[in-house]
C-alpha cells in the first residue's frame, strides 16, 4: 500500500518535473508563434507592370482570349494549307518522274502516208519497238475475206470488225504461238505465214491454219485525211 508520504513525494516529483519542462514549452511556442507570424507577412510579387493592358484590363480580358485564338486557329489553318500544297507538289513530282520521256511519247505514235503503199501490197514499219503490217487490200481480197463463215474461225471475228475500211488492214506483226514474226502475202491463205511453226493467216489477219490461237492483233489507229494513218 502506498502510504501518505509516498504520495506526498510523488507529487513533489511530478510538480517538478512540470516546472522543468514549462520554459520548454514556452519557448517552442513562442518559435512557432513567430514562424506563422513570418509567413504571414510574405506578399507575392505584383507583375502587373510587366503585363499587357489587355491583359491587365479586365473589360478586355475576355476580347484578348479570343483574339488569341483566332491567331493561333489562322496560324494552325495556314500551317495545314502549305503543308498540304507541299504534298501536292511531291506527289506531282513522283508521279511526273515516272511519266515516259519526250522520245518514248514520240514513238506512241506514227502518221503513215497511204499513197506511199501500192494496191495489193503490205508494207512493214516499225512502231513502239514491234513490226506493224499495213496492208492495202484489192477489191478480190475484200470479197473473199468477207465471205468466209465466221463459224469456221478459230478466234471467230468478221472483216468487217477489224477494219475501218475495208481496203486497209492494220495489225501487229507479231504470232500469236509464240511471238515471231511472219511473212507477207504467204502462207495458205494469201496473207501472212509465220516459218517458225507454220502458223498461217489470212488477209484479214485472222488465223486460219497452224498453232496460233489468235488472230493477228489490231492496233488503236485513226484516219485524219483521206491520205493519213495515224496509228497510237
Amino acid at each position: 500500500m502506498i502510504t501518505a508520504v509516498s504520495r506526498t513525494y510523488l507529487r513533489a516529483s511530478t510538480q517538478a518535473v512540470c516546472n522543468s519542462l514549462k520554459p520548454a514549452v514556452i519557448a517552442t511556442t513562442q518559435a512557432t508563434q513567430q514562424v506563422r507570424c513570418l509567413h504571414s507577412d510574405l506578399q507575392v510579387p505584383d507583375f502587373s507592370p510587366y503585363r499587357r493592358d489587355s491583359v491587365n484590363n479586365a473589360k478586355r480580358k475576355n476580347d484578348s482570349e479570343e483574339s488569341r485564338k483566332a491567331f493561333s486557329y489562322m496560324m494552325v489553318g495556314g500551317a495545314a494549307v502549305g503543308t498540304a500544297y507541299a504534298a501536292k507538289g511531291l506527289v506531282n513530282a513522283f508521279v511526273g518522274s515516272m511519266s515516259a520521256s519526250a522520245d518514248v511519247l514520240a514513238m506512241a505514235k506514227i502518221e503513215i502516208k497511204l499513197s506511199d503503199i501500192p494496191e495489193g501490197k503490205s508494207v512493214t514499219f516499225k512502231w513502239r519497238g514491234k513490226p506493224l503490217f499495213i496492208r492495202h487490200r484489192s477489191e478480190g481480197e475484200i470479197s473473199t475475206e468477207r465471205n468466209v463463215p465466221v463459224s469456221s474461225l478459230r478466234d471467230p471475228e468478221s472483216d468487217d470488225q477489224r477494219v475501218k475500211k475495208p481496203e486497209w488492214l492494220v495489225v501487229i506483226g507479231v504470232c500469236t504461238h509464240l511471238g515471231c514474226v511472219p511473212i507477207a502475202n504467204a502462207g495458205d491463205f494469201g496473207g501472212y505465214y509465220c516459218p517458225c511453226h507454220g502458223s498461217h493467216y489470212d488477209a484479214s489477219g485472222r488465223i486460219r491454219k497452224g498453232p496460233a490461237p489468235l488472230n493477228l492483233e489490231v492496233p488503236a489507229y485513226e484516219f485524219p485525211d483521206e491520205g493519213t494513218l495515224v496509228v497510237g
